[in-house]
């Protein structure tokens, strides 16, 4: 009986679309990787996906340009084994003159790689490493992908959760792994594109897909955990756990290198930071080191890390039955090693923990959260040092001019929203959202602070947002005028406000330059919120009815503090003149 094999190295998986005619192609790892200038994107079934297996190749470019150059040759104050290509020594990182010329080597690297403006690409070491774990990038064989063998999972799960072939507690179906479906077998998904008969049948290559996202975005359903001394609760997958930010290029090239983050942003004194991925790892090294439940100090092994210990079995027809045991997640507590993501201050530790968009907050745009994104002249310490890591990396490529200055940089997120549920935590929307600026606006040099783009655009996002509050008051005496749940009225009504303002702003920002009057580029977004606060609030008095007109008179001031007659025209009235004080 012929051996099977489904090689990533080799065999079509990665969706992507083409440049040359914008049709979808579906493509192997070496393949993407030595035509990567030629795609735009990826294109799997999901945006939260397509951010999943982002991740997964630049595991695999940070690994092999943190130890070659892009002529393939090791660095020289490196040693490699030549048979695993792994580091086999310590590096002298205490000697200051070693530390620059790693910084100096590493940044070089990236400079060749991307080129002039972003036309370059990747290098035919790529090539070479893939060939050399090649065996660990198939679906099935020994150490099959993102998998453990049957021995390997009843040795390291309790005796009643251990399995005999397609027999045995744990199943995982596959309309749990595809995050379109999501459902368990016992309750339906609210939103599902397959029909019941075919949501478990997969693909290879669209399991393989599902395979990395779902190591990524997995609930917290499961029953069976791998044998630890120690107690701990099943982890829900760390991209989950995310408010995700990254930044994208004109193509997947220029995606790829502008998220290829060679020098190590969490510790500014250790530029170089060996790579583990997991596919580096035997099983038994990888759990045992998960069970001790450490941060990962390399990103690597952060973007492949696994929420769950799979196994596959595999039927004569082909079916796959697959088996899941929960591990052991790493604290998220100051896990700064992560780049991609915003952060907030945990109110029972104070520490900074991953941010997460809610359903409560998914509407929110990113460009209202400008600041937790962009180094301002009014951070401190703390919270300069809980900006994504992705928007240092490209401060720093911009600073050693390794993007030119009129770079129009887009950062973007996928973000996978979960349920209220904490016992299941399933999909329950996915969003995405970015926003264009231009690389010296972003980062902005002005020696005045008062003139750096950032912090203007800044102060533009707070007054819009004082102008949203005023809205929303406005919204609120209209739902009392009209006897309705005054909360659920402005609440509706400023989401639509919003709404309407996401297009112009983002037009606004990218529109900047290091070149313009910071004043007359304020004022134009002061004028701009101006006209189209007092577009919103005509189109409400324009559908007011002659109750509204009428009014009541306040007698508990809850509107007019004088108590007196309250309507359409002195709540409209009341509203512009706050506005007018705001706008100054």
């Amino acid at each position: 009986m012929k051996t099977r094999s489904f090689n990533l190295t080799t065999e079509p998986w990665l969706k992507v679309i083409s440049l040359a005619d914008n049709q979808e192609k579906t493509v192997s790892l070496i393949e993407l990787f030595e035509n990567a200038q030629s795609y735009r994107e990826l294109s799997g079934e999901m945006r939260s996906q397509d951010l999943a297996i982002l991740r997964f190749l630049l595991a695999i470019l940070t690994t092999v340009y943190s130890r070659f150059d892009p002529k393939g040759e090791p660095y020289p104050w490196l040693k490699l084994d030549k048979d695993s290509l792994k580091d086999i020594e310590k590096v002298d990182e205490d000697d200051q003159l070693i530390r620059r010329q790693i910084s100096k080597d590493l940044l070089n690297t990236w400079k060749q790689l991307y080129g002039q403006n972003g036309e370059g690409h990747f290098t035919k070491i790529v090539t070479t490493y893939l060939r050399r774990y090649n065996q660990r990038f198939d679906l099935f064989g020994e150490s099959p992908f993102y998998q453990v063998g049957e021995r390997d999972y009843n040795r390291l799960v309790p005796t009643n959760k251990q399995i005999s072939g397609s027999e045995g507690p744990g199943k995982v179906a596959i309309k749990q792994m595809n995050r379109q479906i999501s459902e368990s077998g016992n309750k339906p998904s609210l939103f599902s594109p397959k029909t019941p008969e075919f949501k478990n049948q997969l693909k290879l290559d669209e399991l393989t897909r599902w395979l990395i996202s779902y190591e990524n975005y997995s609930g917290v359903t499961d029953k069976t955990k791998i044998n630890m001394s120690a107690k701990y609760s099943v982890s829900s997958g760390w991209l989950y756990k995310l408010n995700p930010v990254y930044a994208t290029g004109d193509n997947l090239f220029q995606t790829l290198m502008l998220n290829l983050i060679l020098i190590n942003q969490n510790r500014t004194n250790r530029p170089y930071t060996p790579q583990k991925p997991v596919w580096e790892y035997s099983v038994a090294q990888y759990i045992s080191k998960r069970e001790k439940m450490l941060q990962p100090d390399n990103l690597a092994e952060l973007y492949t890390v696994w929420s769950r210990m799979l196994h596959i079995n595999w039927s004569k027809n082909g079916d796959p039955t697959i088996f899941s045991a929960g591990l052991p997640m790493f604290d998220s507590a100051a896990a700064f090693i992560e780049p991609m993501t915003t952060w907030r201050v945990r109110k029972e530790d104070g520490k900074h923990v991953p941010a997460e968009k809610r359903l409560s907050t998914m509407g929110t745009a990113m460009w209202r959260n400008f600041g937790q994104y962009v180094p301002l002249e009014t951070d401190n310490h703390e919270s300069e040092k809980a900006k994504p890591g992705i928007v240092k990396w490209l401060k720093q490529l911009k600073e050693a001019d390794g993007i030119p200055q009129k770079t129009r940089l887009t950062l973007a997120s996928a973000d996978l929203i979960r349920d209220d549920n904490a016992a299941s935590q399933m999909p329950a929307a996915e969003i995405f959202d970015d926003m264009q600026i231009d690389a010296d606006v972003l980062f902005d040099e002005d020696p005045s602070a008062a003139q750096k783009w950032p912090d203007r655009i800044e102060d533009m996002i707070v007054l819009t947002q004082k102008i949203g509050s005023d809205y929303w008051r406005f919204a609120a005496n209209i739902g009392r005028l009209r006897n309705v749940d005054d909360r659920s009225f402005a609440n509706k009504m400023i989401a639509e406000f919003y709404d309407g303002l996401n297009v112009p702003f983002k037009n606004w920002l990218r529109s900047l330059n290091n070149i313009d009057d910071r004043d007359t580029q304020s004022n134009d977004w002061k004028k701009k919120l101006k006209d189209y606060v007092q577009e919103v609030a005509d189109e409400v008095i324009q559908s007011s009815s002659p109750r509204d007109m009428t009014g009541f008179v306040d007698v508990n001031g809850v509107i007019d503090k004088n108590k007196g007659l309250v309507n359409i025209f002195t709540i409209n009235n009341q509203f512009r003149t706050q506005v007018f004080r705001d706008m100054g």
